[in-house]
């Protein structure tokens, strides 16, 4: 197998490099997952231990990370919900055989905005009787401006508001506030 080298560098010792390090489960995830069997223990209480499975929870994507939030809450006493902001699809194609048997597809699919408040967090929760809304921002992700308008008005209605990176500094913020 022949590499090409680059200065200082061969071909396969930079593609070593661009590889993301693989996730490491941080603490306070797998406490969640014990967490989560204790519950299911406390309300299966005559199903054995050892048939109860496990749940698996990561926080390395902005879905699992959402759920590991919603979860958290809910098993803590608390409500929460996820907040989807995106419309619906409404398929305008018509599909038929013209006169030479050919099928033949014409129109196109419409997205219809959603009726969610530009810039809504994407999970609402209600914690200790406070209105609680939280963005989950992964990665390199930011804000928008829509979403910035939105954190201003929870804020200034007396509600609390908190943007998600990872589920270890979300427990910290949980453990200040409540």
């Amino acid at each position: 197998m022949n590499s090409i080298s680059l200065p200082g560098k061969s071909f396969s010792q930079q593609n070593k490099d661009n590889k993301k390090a693989p996730y490491c489960k941080p603490e306070s995830v797998k406490c969640l997952e014990l967490l989560m069997v204790e519950a299911k223990r406390k309300k299966y209480p005559n199903i054995p231990p050892d048939y109860i499975a496990p749940i698996k929870y990561s926080d390395n994507t902005a879905n699992g990370l959402t759920k590991c939030i919603i979860d958290f809450i809910r098993v803590n006493g608390g409500q929460s919900e996820r907040i989807s902001t995106t419309g619906r699809p409404i398929d305008r194609r018509i599909t038929f055989t013209d006169i030479i048997g050919r099928t033949r597809t014409i129109g196109r699919i419409e997205w219809i905005p959603g009726t969610c408040t530009n810039g809504s967090a994407d999970i609402a929760a209600t914690i200790a009787g406070r209105s609680v809304k939280i963005e989950v921002k992964h990665g390199r992700d930011i804000q928008s401006k829509a979403q910035n308008k939105f954190q201003q008005d929870v804020e200034t209605a007396g509600g609390l508001y908190y943007i998600a990176k990872d589920f270890t500094s979300f427990l910290v913020w949980y453990n200040l506030n409540f």
